[in-house]
């Protein structure tokens, strides 16, 4: 972190590949917006729509794109993908829980466990049989590793996060709070009398880089496992039901719903407060746009989307009337159309 000393200009230009435009050892100590930032902060122009700012902020360097560098006279840096170098600059200023205090007195951890260098475990953990934990992972207070599990190096598992037995995890994982792995997947088989409950035999595989935000919930799958492929971004108060496969780089936002055994294609873009139908194929390079409903396989990469786009409620009730005529409708133009024949 660069603390309030601050961090030179040319360094953060060495940092993201970018060119430098102005004071080489003016010192950056945070990053702000371009209307919210302050002399000592960076900003960033990536949405054209926030350009009326440029002039006006008091950040004292921006970074630019190469074609808005031009109108810009304040100190620069100058990148072809002014989003991502903004991304990667945040990891010089985030604050990090520290790498390694240790293995707290009130965890409970079996003697079967291995965990590796530099491992930190906080108060009330708890680790069961045979689990592995990779160097330099940080395992926050409140949290459950269940028997013969895996957890890669450099992971961090953030408070109250609960892994089920069985896990297999990758390297460099986030999860956040309230994070389930490995709960049983919801399936039932129907009889005369009620349901009969299916034990979901098989576990969750998780590869590198992966990322899951609070509150999310991934299932173990019922007779083979439930993967998310490295790379993946899952949002907060995401389901993802029992066999699911999702695969490498997808990214999917907030309160999205996947059921069972769908397959998801790599480097796709789910939006938020999606439904996924079980059983179906999403391709490779597929977006998703945020509240749709998606019923059938998609075979093509593109852009997807369903539902009916905000309108006013005294409008809205008089659309829903005349879908409910739609099928009158339809049957009049028919007759029509045999009519005019």
């Amino acid at each position: 972190m660069a603390g309030s000393v601050g961090l030179p200009l040319a360094d953060l230009a060495a940092h993201v590949g970018a060119k430098l435009a102005g004071d080489p050892d003016t010192l950056i100590t945070g990053i702000a917006t371009l209307q919210d930032a302050h002399a000592g902060q960076i900003a960033f122009l990536a949405n054209p729509k926030y350009r009326k700012y440029l002039s006006s902020t008091l950040a004292s360097a921006v970074i630019l794109a190469p074609d808005q560098a031009e109108d810009f006279s304040g100190n620069a840096l100058v990148i072809a993908n002014p989003y991502h170098a903004y991304a990667r600059l945040t990891a010089l200023f985030a604050r990090k829980p520290t790498k390694h205090r240790g293995i707290h007195p009130s965890a409970v951890i079996a003697e079967s466990v291995i965990l590796g260098q530099n491992v930190s475990v906080g108060p009330l953990v708890t680790i069961e049989e045979n689990v592995e934990i990779g160097d330099g992972t940080v395992i926050g207070a409140g949290c459950f590793i269940g028997e013969e599990s895996r957890i890669g190096a450099d992971s961090l598992i953030h408070p109250n996060v609960t892994v089920s037995h069985g896990t297999r995890v990758g390297a460099r994982a986030i999860f956040h709070s309230g994070v389930v792995i490995g709960g049983d997947g919801f399936g039932f088989a129907p009889h005369e009398s009620g349901w009969t409950k299916i034990h979901h035999l098989a576990n969750v595989t998780i590869g590198d880089d992966v990322e899951l935000g609070a509150g999310t919930c991934v299932d173990r799958g019922a007779l083979s496992d439930t993967v998310i492929a490295s790379g993946v971004k899952i949002d907060n108060m995401v389901q993802v039901a029992h066999g699911v496969k999702i695969g490498e780089n997808t990214v999917i936002a907030g309160c999205t719903a996947i059921a069972g055994s769908t397959e998801i294609g790599a480097n796709c873009v789910i939006a938020g407060g999606v439904g996924i139908v079980g059983h179906i194929t999403i391709a490779e390079k597929v977006t998703i746009t945020a509240m749709s409903l998606v019923s059938k396989s998609i075979t093509e990469p593109g852009s997807y989307s369903s539902g009916t786009p905000i309108t006013s409620t005294r409008e809205w009730r008089k659309l829903a009337v005349r879908f409910g005529q739609l099928d009158e409708i339809n049957r009049r133009l028919k007759t029509l159309e045999n009519t005019d024949q």
